[in-house]
C-alpha cells in the first residue's frame, strides 16, 4: 500500500538517503528543510508518517512535535524524531511531547526502515 512519508530534515545527505531507502520501499517521499514550512507542509501533503529532525532552521522539532500534538486534526499523525542529539534529555522531552519513536544518526538503514514500517502499519495512537 502507497503511503506517504514527510521528511522535516535540512541535511541534504540526510534526506537524500532518507528518500531512495523509503521510496525503495514503495512510499511516496516528500521533504521539506526548514521549521516553519512543516506545519503547511503537513496540511497540504497530509502524509501517513513525519519523520522530524529536532534540529531544524527557524523553529527546532520540540516546537513542532508539540503544535502537531495539540492540533485536533494532527494528534494522530506518527512522528519518528531523527537526531544527532541522542542524549537522555531531549529523548525524554520528545517522549513527554508525544513523539512515537525517536532514532539517532548516524542510523542503520534497517532499523530505519523497521521503524518506519512498524509506525506506518500500527493502529491510530498506538505506536
Amino acid at each position: 500500500m502507497l503511503r506517504r512519508i514527510l521528511i522535516a530534515e535540512d541535511e541534504p545527505y540526510i534526506v537524500e538517503s532518507l528518500t531512495f531507502l523509503l521510496s525503495r520501499e514503495g512510499h511516496e517521499v516528500s521533504a521539506i528543510g526548514d521549521g516553519a514550512a512543516v506545519l503547511p507542509a503537513i496540511a497540504r501533503l497530509k502524509p501517513d508518517l513525519l519523520i522530524l529532525d529536532i534540529m531544524l532552521p527557524t523553529s527546532n522539532g520540540f516546537e513542532i512535535l508539540s503544535s502537531i500534538r495539540r492540533t485536533e486534526d494532527l494528534k494522530t499523525l506518527p512522528v519518528l524524531a531523527l537526531s544527532a542529539k541522542g542524549q537522555e534529555a531531549d529523548r525524554k522531552r520528545m517522549s513527554d511531547l508525544g513523539v512515537d519513536d525517536y532514532i539517532t544518526k548516524p542510523f542503520s538503514n534497517h532499523d530505519l526502515v523497521s521503524r518506519v514500517t512498524r509506525l506506518l502499519t500500527a493502529p491510530p495512537g498506538q505506536p
